[in-house]
């Protein structure tokens, strides 16, 4: 049976692959710093269900104290194989040849992934093909997802017939151009969990309950879709304030108290959440880092760009809970 363990083994792979091109490129100063980083996370989705969870919490403080003392950076790979670095790709002119030679038609491998994540999930659910069980319930998402990116990745091969290293080294120099920020979700999601076990939840649950009055289904889905986006803009990620907010109201109260469809307040919350996202610097691997890939002289750029779509967006999210959940 295909596990999720299989998917984390794919990512792991990958970043072993980083940090050891990171520890052989000489031309980057960090370079020792970038492997150790990327190796850390290698290590923990190759063998982090088999290392405890102490060891994890040393693994997650490496990565911390890594970046922290700024030993990360940027590495350089725009370099020509012929001029003697075995580790480089192709230079500026050569990608912007090959952007006015095949347009938008370079965008297509990149739409094989969600294809095939979309209909692979449709068919293992709804033929026979998941009568034969041979991925493991509730991961066939992920597993499909995982294949997209090996079947585009053998397209591109096919068709553009680049180096063999050109994937590794240009997936490492967006993930040293992204850095400590690429982990921030997951840092961020797992705070969340943190924060519902120490009962956060439940101290805003009891404050909503003595605000709002009982039977007020309508307030409390504002309230719920308010404090989805707020608090993922002060967490940085929808996924860290999902745990809290889902304890405080959605699951005693919208759910349970008032009978709402759990998939619906869960789907379009996080869509609400979603919408904080949009306007807080504090999700700098969507709004920070691409101000700086992009060379905004506004570092809120992004986010000001943002705003006008995500505030009438999270009103209709909360629209939508009340309609379609009640």
């Amino acid at each position: 049976m295909i596990t999720l363990q299989w998917a984390y083994t794919l990512a792991g792979s990958m970043f072993a692959a980083f940090a050891l091109l990171s520890a052989l490129d000489r031309a980057n100063r960090k370079r020792f710093g970038n492997a150790a980083f990327w190796g850390l996370m290698a290590l923990s989705l190759l063998a982090g269900g088999w290392l405890g969870d102490f060891a994890n919490g040393l693994l997650v403080l490496g990565l911390v104290g890594l970046a922290g003392f700024g030993l990360i950076g940027r590495a350089a790979v725009e370099r020509r194989q012929v001029s003697g670095d075995p580790y480089g790709t192709t230079d500026v002119a050569e990608r912007r040849a090959w952007s006015d030679r095949l347009g938008n038609r370079l965008f297509l491998p990149a739409l094989i992934i969600p294809a095939t994540a979309l209909f692979g999930t449709l068919a293992y659910n709804y033929t026979p093909l998941g009568g034969y069980g041979f991925i493991e319930a509730r991961r066939e998402t992920y597993i499909f997802l995982c294949l997209g990116a090996l079947l585009a990745l053998a397209a591109i091969f096919a068709w553009l017939r680049p180096p063999a290293v050109a994937p590794l080294q240009e997936g490492r120099r967006l993930i040293d151009a992204i850095g400590w920020a690429a982990v921030l979700p997951q840092m961020l999601a797992a705070l969340g969990v943190v924060f519902a076990a120490a009962g956060v939840g439940d101290i805003i649950g009891d404050a909503v309950r003595a605000v709002i009055p009982e039977g007020s289904i309508f307030l409390t889905v504002l309230v719920f879709g308010l404090g989805m986006a707020l608090f993922t803009m002060i967490m940085g990620n929808a996924f860290a304030a999902f745990p809290v907010m889902a304890a405080a109201i959605g699951v005693p109260l919208l759910i349970v108290g008032y009978g709402g469809d759990p998939a619906v307040v869960g789907a379009i919350g996080m869509l609400a959440g979603f919408c904080g996202t949009l306007m807080t610097p504090m999700a700098a691997n969507f709004n920070i880092v691409p101000a700086a890939l992009l060379e905004l002289k506004d570092r809120n750029g992004v986010i000001k760009a943002q705003v006008g779509t995500a505030i009438p967006l999270l009103a209709v999210n909360i629209l939508l809970i009340y309609f379609l959940a009640f």
